[in-house]
C-alpha cells in the first residue's frame, strides 16, 4: 500500500462540505493509496461512513492525521490541526491566505507542503481542478434560490382566468461563473433577467442565456477589453454614465444579485444605500461578496437584513455550503484531479514535481518556508517571533490581472471578476472554455 491520505471532518461549524466523495475515494484507492476518513466527515453532505467504507476507505479519528502523507480539506487547517500533522505532509485545501498571516506561518513552521487550490492557473489542463469555478457555479444557483425564497411573489409570469401574474425582474451584477449561473437559474424559473459587466465579451454570454445586457455601449466600451480578456480602465466620464444607468435600472428591479469579489481585497461597493432606498418594498438583494465586506451597503454577514423601506438584503455566509451535497461532490473531484498529478501511479507514493506549473502556482509552504511568489517577501522566516508578515495587498501572479480587472470593475459600476479570461493551452494560445457557466 502507498501513502496515507486523510480526510478530516471540518472543524468550522459553518462548513458542512467534505473534501472527498465515495467516487474519489474509490479512484484514490485505485492509485494504490490508503484512504482514512474521519468518522462523520461526510454526514452534512449526505455521505455516510458506510458509503466511504464501501468505496475502500477506513473510518478513523482525528488522531489519524499524524500518520497521513496527504491531508485533503475544504478549508485551511487551524493552527491546532496543523500542529498534529506529520512533517512533510501535503495539505491540499482552499487556503484563503490573504490577511491570515499567522495561519500561513503556522503551516510553514509545521513543515507541511501546503497547496492553495484557489491559486490554480486558468489553463485547459487544470480546468478539472478549478475549485473557484465549481463552487461559484453553485453559489450563483443558490443565490437565486435564496432570493426566490425571500421574495413574496411568484417569479414566472402566470396567465390565469383570475388574471395575470407579472414575471419578476432580476438584475445580475457581474457576469462571471456565479453570475452566469444566476442568470441561467433565474431564467429557468421564468424571471425577466438583465445583467451588467464592463467586459464587452460578456454581452454575448448574457444573450446566449436569454437575458438582456445592460451597459453604456459607446466606442469606449467596445474597446474596453485587452487581448488577454481583461477590462481596460474606463474614463471618469464613462464611469459616471454607467453608474447613472445602473442606479436607474436597480430602482425598477424586484431582485438584484451581486457577485463581485477581488482576491485578497475587500469587495467593491456596487450598490449604495441610496440605490437600496430606491427599490420597491418587497424587493430582494443577494450579496454574494458579504464575506469580503459586501458589494451592498447595509448587508450583514450571516443575516437577512430588512431595511426601512422593506427591502431584504440577503448576506448568507458560505453559499456553496448551502448546497453541500452537490458542492462536496464537485470539490472532491477538483482535489482528486490535482492529487492525481503529484502521485507516482506505480507506487502510490507522493511525487511532487516542483517545476510543474500547477505546483508552482499553488504551492504555498514547503520545507519550513512560505514559498508562494505572491508572499516571497514574507518568507520571514516563519520560525521568527510572530511569524511571517504576509503582504496581504498582493495576489498570486496568476490572479494579478484579475485583481486589476476587479478594481476597474468597481470604478465602472460593477463587473464580476470571477469571470475568467480565456483559458490557454500550454502553448499560451486560448483554449475553448468548458463548463464555466
Amino acid at each position: 500500500m502507498g501513502h496515507v491520505v486523510f480526510i478530516p471532518r471540518e472543524t468550522d461549524p459553518q462548513e458542512p462540505r467534505v473534501a472527498a466523495s465515495p467516487e474519489t475515494v474509490k479512484r484514490l484507492s485505485g492509485l494504490g493509496l490508503e484512504i482514512v476518513v474521519e468518522a462523520g466527515a461526510g454526514r452534512q453532505s449526505r455521505i455516510s461512513d458506510e458509503d466511504f467504507q464501501r468505496s475502500g476507505a477506513t473510518i478513523g479519528n482525528d488522531g489519524d492525521a499524524a500518520r497521513a502523507d496527504v491531508v485533503l480539506k475544504v478549508r485551511r487547517p487551524t493552527e491546532t490541526e496543523v500542529a498534529g500533522y506529520k512533517t512533510g505532509a501535503a495539505v491540499i485545501a482552499a487556503m484563503d491566505p490573504y490577511g491570515n498571516d499567522a495561519a500561513v506561518a503556522a503551516m510553514a513552521r509545521a513543515g507541511v507542503t501546503a497547496f492553495a487550490m484557489e491559486f490554480m492557473p486558468r489553463i485547459s489542463r487544470a480546468q478539472a481542478m478549478d475549485v473557484l469555478s465549481s463552487q461559484a457555479n453553485l453559489a450563483g444557483y443558490q443565490a437565486v434560490i435564496d432570493a426566490a425564497a425571500e421574495y413574496d411573489r411568484a417569479l414566472p409570469m402566470m396567465m390565469t382566468a383570475a388574471g395575470t401574474v407579472p414575471a419578476a425582474k432580476v438584475f445580475v451584477m457581474g457576469v462571471g461563473v456565479a453570475g452566469l449561473q444566476a442568470i441561467a437559474t433565474a431564467r429557468r424559473l421564468g424571471a425577466v433577467v438583465t445583467a451588467t459587466d464592463v467586459r464587452p465579451a460578456a454581452k454575448e454570454q448574457v444573450a446566449s442565456l436569454g437575458a438582456k445586457f445592460l451597459a453604456v455601449e459607446d466606442d469606449e466600451f467596445r474597446a474596453a477589453e485587452t487581448a488577454g480578456g481583461y477590462a481596460k480602465e474606463m474614463s471618469k466620464e464613462y464611469q459616471a454614465k454607467q453608474a447613472a444607468l445602473t442606479a436607474d435600472h436597480i430602482a425598477r428591479q424586484d431582485i438584484v444579485i451581486t457577485t463581485a469579489l477581488i482576491p485578497g481585497r475587500p469587495a467593491p461597493r456596487l450598490v449604495s444605500a441610496e440605490m437600496v432606498r430606491s427599490m420597491k418594498p418587497g424587493s430582494v438583494i443577494v450579496d454574494l461578496a458579504v464575506e469580503r465586506g459586501g458589494n451592498v451597503e447595509g448587508s450583514a454577514g450571516g443575516r437577512v437584513v430588512t431595511t426601512d423601506n422593506d427591502v431584504r438584503i440577503v448576506g448568507h455566509f458560505n453559499m456553496p455550503g448551502r448546497v453541500a451535497a452537490s458542492a462536496s461532490l464537485l470539490y472532491a473531484k477538483n482535489l482528486f484531479a490535482f492529487l492525481e498529478t503529484i502521485i507516482d501511479k506505480s507506487s502510490g507514493i507522493l511525487a511532487v514535481n516542483r517545476d510543474d506549473e500547477l505546483v508552482k502556482a499553488t504551492m504555498l509552504t514547503d520545507g519550513g518556508r512560505i514559498v508562494h511568489p505572491a508572499f516571497a517577501g514574507a518568507a520571514g522566516e516563519a520560525g521568527s517571533p510572530g511569524g511571517a508578515s504576509i503582504r496581504s495587498d498582493e495576489t498570486a501572479s496568476s490572479d494579478a490581472a484579475a485583481v486589476e480587472d476587479a478594481q476597474q470593475a468597481k470604478a465602472a459600476g460593477g463587473a464580476d471578476p470571477a469571470l475568467p479570461p480565456p483559458r490557454r493551452k500550454a502553448s499560451g494560445k486560448p483554449a475553448r472554455p468548458k463548463g464555466d457557466a
